[in-house]
């Protein structure tokens, strides 16, 4: 049987355009014509000996063996930008300074730490944990050359949306659903301390709902928070982002209370042409939120 070698541009393509929803945006970001990414899928199936799309309404979806190949594209790609990174940027001396939301701290940081430090050991990362408001003001100022931070009205001049997530309410992990709140009283939170985008979304649900509630514990840390969920003092909101094991994220139905928005989430460059390094650490975050 031959052997097959995947084309890492067609896997490029590919995974973009899934990633964004869109082949003609994955065309405008890789600066190809969507005729070219039309052919690159072609091509991939092809040498798939399968079909990897297929139609849905006006869009398209995956098919089983899509989804497959997508997770491996994922890695390949991953590691084919690794080693790109890894000699190209060897000699790379400095620092980078990152700023992400608590969220990230222990799901996120972990790994994308890891891949840094193996295509630029010579490199080092000082990595800020903040709410919103300091890390766009960081990246503003110059204080950070990369912000991962959730869309809250305010924006920094170079910034690229890298997706969105549901809000979900925020329950301990044993709590039954259905006792959430007690019969003719308010419902109990556990939100960070103002100012918060999604203590302010939990909120304007519920009043929107005609919910009463009423703040049972109040913290700085989002640990804090997490202690006090899981300890059954209250609910919270947040995506299912880098939760810990001791809590867990319901569907509005689950938990018998209004539906939640969407929440986007950016990346902040500190510069439009950012230096080397911090593109590769932007391209990493991508990546890695990109593979769940």
């Amino acid at each position: 049987m031959p052997r097959v070698n995947f084309d890492i541009d067609n896997l490029r393509s590919f995974a973009t355009g899934i990633e964004l929803g869109s082949f003609a945006q994955a065309a405008e970001r890789l600066s190809r014509s969507t005729s070219a990414v039309s052919a690159q899928l072609k091509k991939l199936e092809q040498q798939a000996g399968t079909p990897l799309l297929r139609k849905v309404g006006r869009g398209m979806a995956l098919t089983e063996a899509g989804e497959v190949m997508l997770g491996y594209a994922r890695r390949l790609l991953e590691l084919n930008d690794e080693a790109a990174a890894a000699i190209r940027g060897a000699e790379l001396e400095g620092r980078v300074r990152l700023g992400l939301q608590e969220d990230f701290g222990e799901s996120l940081l972990p790994a994308v730490l890891g891949r840094f430090a193996r295509a630029h050991p010579r490199l080092r990362i000082e990595a800020r944990i903040a709410r919103n408001a300091e890390l766009l003001d960081g990246v503003n100022r110059g204080r950070l050359d990369l912000a991962l931070a959730w869309e809250a009205g305010t924006d920094s001049p170079h910034a690229e949306r890298v997706g969105r997530w549901p809000m979900r309410w925020i329950a301990a992990a044993g709590a039954p659903a259905a006792k959430l709140r007690r019969r003719g009283e308010p419902l109990p939170l556990a939100v960070l301390e103002s100012p918060c985008l999604l203590r302010n979304a939990a909120i304007e649900a519920l009043d929107r709902a005609g919910i009463a509630w009423r703040v049972a514990f109040s913290s700085a840390s989002l640990a804090g928070t997490w202690a006090a969920v899981s300890a059954g003092l209250g609910v919270s909101v947040r995506t299912p982002l880098g939760l810990p094991a001791n809590v867990r994220a319901l569907t509005a139905k689950e938990a018998g209370l209004p539906a939640l928005p969407m929440l986007g989430l950016a990346l902040h460059r500190a510069d439009a042409e950012p230096a080397p390094a911090v593109a590769q650490l932007a391209g990493i975050i991508q990546r890695t939120l990109a593979a769940g």
